[in-house]
């Protein structure tokens, strides 16, 4: 479980003091619920999200325990660090817009043809309730040849989750190398 502090003041100078002493600043929101300004150690934050295996974790606000899925979150663009996290209150009864990720199992073949192995998709966005979200998109690519891609409409989706990308987009592919 991730510990976090809400924030009371959200002006700007209080931020940047926050950011200064390690904090990463975030929001959390609901449908129907009030934002919650929170912030949490940036490196036990890090840290924490590079060892979940769930979309969904808890985060523990003034003793009080949610379940987060992060939607958005920015960096800084010259040193890159995190900056700024969007994190969504999971609710049971709601459908959301969730990005789910990719992962691969194989080697193509294309790449014994002088190909590069592409994700143009490491996450697909889908909307469904949490319950019946995937756990990823699971994507054996053995087969793949040069010029060859996995489509969002070659996806197995399960019952309830829907996709809103066109179905021609390309999810993992092997190109030509140059």
């Amino acid at each position: 479980m991730l510990d976090g502090i809400v924030r009371d003041s959200i002006v700007k100078q209080a931020t940047k003091q926050l950011r200064r002493d390690g904090y990463l600043i975030a929001n959390i929101y609901g449908k129907n619920l009030p934002n919650i300004n929170a912030a949490f150690k940036a490196n036990d934050f890090i840290r924490f999200i590079k060892q979940k295996d769930q979309l969904a974790f808890d985060v523990k606000l003034d003793n009080e325990v949610k379940k987060v899925v992060i939607q958005e979150y920015q960096k800084h663009p010259v040193t890159g660090d995190l900056i700024h996290v969007d994190m969504m209150i999971v609710q049971d009864d709601v459908k959301a817009n969730f990005k789910v990720p990719v992962t691969v199992e194989g080697t193509p073949i294309g790449l014994k043809n002088k190909g590069l192995f592409v994700f143009h998709r490491k996450r697909v966005l889908v909307k469904a309730l949490y319950k019946d979200l995937p756990k990823s998109f699971h994507i054996k690519i053995d087969q793949l040849d040069t010029g060859d891609n996995v489509l969002v409409r070659d996806l197995d989706m399960p019952s309830g989750v829907s996709c809103f990308l066109d179905p021609r987009v390309p999810v993992v592919g092997v190109i030509k190398a140059k």
